[in-house]
């Protein structure tokens, strides 16, 4: 059975940090691409941050670069988030998805409904 869930997610003080987990489970992630993507409430879904399996390369969405990072340790089939200097626009459901084909990062992205698999989302909440 195919499966992805994240953990991780909590609530933080701005300029704190939290780092979000994604397991997968029934695939190899090192065979798709793979995103997080994040949620507000009222607001569409983006992405976050995205890693193409065609060349590694990754896309972040400005609001986040320099900020968060993403990684992944294929031993454990497990894709990360750092977010550091965490900001209350932030706050909201984090989801990490994983896709096949052969785009770049950039791509996957900017169309999350092409995504094949999707974790249930973690919350995170940033406040003071």
């Amino acid at each position: 059975q195919v499966q992805l869930v994240e953990s991780g997610g909590g609530l933080v003080q701005p300029g704190g940090s939290l780092r979000l987990s994604c397991a997968a489970s029934g695939f190899t992630l090192d065979d798709y691409n793979i995103g997080w993507f994040r949620q507000a409430p009222g607001k569409e879904r983006e992405g976050v941050s995205c890693i193409s399996r065609r060349d590694g390369s990754t896309y972040y969405a400005d609001s986040v670069k320099g900020r968060f990072s993403i990684s992944r340790d294929n031993a454990k089939n497990t894709v990360y988030l750092q977010m550091n200097s965490l900001k209350p626009e932030d706050t909201a459901v984090y989801y990490c998805a994983a896709a096949r084909g052969y785009y770049s990062g950039t791509f996957y992205c900017s169309n999350h409904y092409i995504m094949n698999y999707w974790g249930k989302g973690t919350l995170v909440t940033v406040s003071s």
